[in-house]
């Protein structure tokens, strides 16, 4: 079973084909990340054509290129010299190419393959399963990054192998539908929710909606198949479903609970009911919303029928992922917190209570940006910004940066040291001069795209 010219030619029966087709190739869209040997697939976006970057993609080791047909004689003429002795594969639509040879490669296997889904949580939980899967010396794939969309999906499943035991992907929505598309192509066959909240309402609508939107990832389950939810929610839990669940979360009810949970000394310790038997943890963290995660991927590993050994020595390691609560000491002797991969009020709410928590003799100082895609909401869940801020006993000063946190202004402390800036270029040079004092801890938190990352990225370098 392999990813050749006879599976790809068979899926995609429209082709126009030069060059002999490699076997078990991977795949790239991004010609930046191009490894010796990938196939580059050259895709249209809304500001960036792929078919663009060929020759680049070519020149970083890619074996070959599957683009439009539309662009043969082009393509053919201009890269007639790099071209030779390379792949090249012209279809209809990119895009679609893609996604098909994916769905067709995930039909070929039978083993388990678990979606990971939720307004927060999605790429912790999924990591905390990898630790999990690794201390179970379990063959598997993991999907990469936050690759969640339908072409990150595709792009993974095309990594996986007969030789897996388990295949584990984040699934990511910001629109009516989206879901339904996402788990017929990838076909999973455990899924869980991580947590409902206020994430992309303006393509999603209420909360209620995001909720009916998310259940879908188990839209495809067999009744056979199972599905994991966090049962502490009742747009979750006050559900019928058609197959088995499985709960987790604080209360009682739950089949994978929490209790006894306790932050001190920059960790949190709980005990971990997992059915009837109970496990001492402890988290190398000050956040609380990894207890969740670590819950969900508990139940994840449970259904995979992991030891329980294994279960909690596998959310018990650090795990570290970018842009979340990710703690960067720098060399002046401050330390920056980066949990600014994305904002909604539920992550808001959770980075600044584990700031709250976070012992130091530092100052805290609090660099907030806009929590986008609210919708109709946003100008109330910003006014509430400035009331979460005030949980923070110990806070040394506040910079927002954005439009909407302009509101945020308004319900500040009262004498709180408040800066504001349009953009992160504006608030660099303030924000350098305050990491460079020595004595700061600084928590970044906003949407994506305020391009927080550059921000930190940048001062890091300071």
């Amino acid at each position: 079973m392999h990813i050749d010219a006879h599976f790809v030619t068979k899926i995609v029966p429209q082709h126009c084909i030069y060059g002999s087709f490699p076997v078990d190739a991977n795949f790239a869209i991004d010609s930046r990340e191009v490894q010796q040997g990938d196939i580059f697939v050259a895709l249209i976006g809304v500001h960036v054509d792929g078919h663009d970057f060929i020759e680049q993609a070519l020149q970083k080791g890619a074996s070959g290129i599957i683009a439009n047909m539309n662009r043969q004689q082009d393509l053919m003429q201009k890269h007639a010299t790099i071209l030779q002795n390379k792949s090249v594969m012209f279809v209809p639509d990119s895009k679609q190419a893609l996604i098909d040879i994916a769905h067709a490669w995930r039909m070929q296997f039978n083993y388990p393959v678990v979606a990971i889904t939720g307004s927060v949580g999605k790429t912790t939980t999924k990591e905390m399963v990898r630790n999990i899967l690794k201390q179970a010396d379990m063959q598997h794939i993991v999907s990469f990054g936050n690759q969640n969309t339908l072409i990150g999906i595709s792009l993974n499943i095309l990594k996986m192998r007969s030789f897996h035991k388990v295949a584990v992907f984040e699934v990511g929505i910001s629109e009516k539908g989206n879901m339904k598309k996402l788990v017929q192509l990838l076909r999973p066959t455990i899924a869980a929710i991580t947590y409902v909240g206020h994430g992309h309402l303006q393509g999603l609508g209420t909360v209620a909606d995001v909720a009916r939107e998310k259940r879908e990832v188990f839209s495809m389950l067999s009744d056979a198949d199972i599905g994991i939810i966090n049962g502490d929610q009742p747009e979750l839990c006050d559900v019928s479903y058609a197959h088995p669940v499985v709960r987790f979360g604080k209360k009682t009810t739950n089949q994978i609970q929490a209790r006894k949970i306790v932050t001190e000394n920059n960790s949190i310790s709980f005990i971990a009911k997992i059915y009837q038997k109970k496990y001492n943890v402890i988290l190398p963290t000050v956040n609380q919303a990894r207890v969740s995660n670590g819950l969900c991927a508990l139940a994840v590993g449970k259904l995979l029928n992991i030891s329980d050994e294994c279960l909690i020595q596998g959310i018990s390691q650090p795990t570290m992922v970018d842009g979340r609560f990710q703690i960067l000491p720098h060399q002046s002797g401050s330390i920056m917190i980066h949990d600014a991969y994305n904002s909604n009020p539920e992550s808001l709410k959770a980075s600044i209570a584990a700031f709250e928590s976070y012992q130091t003799s530092l100052k805290k100082v609090l660099v907030l940006g806009d929590m986008m895609e609210l919708g109709a909401q946003s100008n109330f869940w910003h006014r509430q910004l400035g009331r979460m801020v005030r949980k923070v006993s110990d806070l040394n000063c506040v910079i927002l940066i954005g439009k909407h946190v302009e509101w945020a202004k308004k319900t500040m402390p009262l004498g709180m040291t408040c800066l504001k800036f349009d953009s992160v270029e504006d608030a660099f040079d303030s924000v350098k001069n305050i990491l460079l004092q020595k004595d700061k801890v600084l928590l970044f938190k906003a949407s994506n795209s305020l391009r927080f990352s550059e921000l930190v990225q940048k001062l890091q370098e300071v």
